[in-house]
């Protein structure tokens, strides 16, 4: 009969051996900090002749290209989500709107060159007041064009899936009754 070490169980494959000279470790990409942001915006619509319009706004993106997005933006102070995307919306496009209703929130990761950041995006629908679309009185001269665009052609301008989806449960909350 094999002798077996006091150690082992039959049918347990013993440990590994263990190194006895010291490892270090390098890793290439060493763990970031991790913040967290909220941001504001929404869906301004002005209906003419009967056609719902809304207002976008065009920015450049890291690689410097143009991409149409909705108008958003961070909560400043003790701001609610609601008042942030009043401001943003006005800030960025010279529209002032009054909050319909939630549509819904966005939350998502993306990693800058110093931490890892999760970012929550409120989305409303609003209705326009007044104004003139503009991007003159964006006070971080991000947005660098503002339009009015059919509602049922938003989606097909928008840079980002998660924004079509918001268009979409807007465009079914206008349409549902008809």
């Amino acid at each position: 009969m094999p002798v077996r070490s006091k150690d082992q169980r039959p049918g347990v494959p013993r440990p590994p051996r263990r190194r006895t000279s010291v490892q270090t470790v390098h890793s290439h990409s060493p763990h970031l900090p991790i913040s967290s942001e909220t941001s504001a915006g929404g869906i301004v619509v002005d209906i003419r002749d009967g056609i719902p319009y809304a207002a976008l706004i065009a920015r450049r993106n890291r690689a410097g290209r143009i991409e149409w997005c909705l108008p958003k933006g961070h909560l400043e102070g003790k701001e609610t989500p609601e008042e942030a995307a009043l401001r943003e919306v006005a800030e960025e496009t010279g529209i002032n709107g009054r909050i319909i209703r939630h549509l819904a929130s966005i939350d998502y990761w993306f990693s800058g060159s110093d931490r890892r950041v999760h970012k929550v995006v409120h989305h409303y629908l609003m209705g326009f007041v007044s104004g003139e679309i503009s991007v003159e009185g964006d006070p971080d001269h991000e947005a660098e064009d503002a339009a009015w665009i059919p509602l049922k052609s938003v989606s097909q301008r928008l840079a980002y899936p998660n924004e079509r989806r918001i268009v979409s449960i807007a465009l079914d909350l206008l349409y549902r009754d008809l």
